[in-house]
């Protein structure tokens, strides 16, 4: 429960941060609303993509314990 609670927090976040640089570069509301609501979007499934490819890597023997 912990985790999702953070997840939705950070999201939350992102998003904030996002719509409010948009806006900082666009002075457009409508603009920085799409951008903040679909950047995290593609974020969240590009970080799965990174991670996937990530535990699909072969771990070097001098880094494993």
């Amino acid at each position: 429960m912990r985790l999702a609670a953070k997840t939705a927090s950070w999201s939350l976040v992102h998003m904030t941060v996002a719509i409010a640089v948009a806006y900082a570069l666009t002075q457009n509301w409508r603009a920085a609303l799409a951008v903040g609501l679909i950047e995290p979007v593609f974020q969240t499934i590009a970080f799965a993509a990174h991670e996937r490819a990530w535990a699909l890597r072969p771990v070097p023997a001098r880094v494993r314990r």
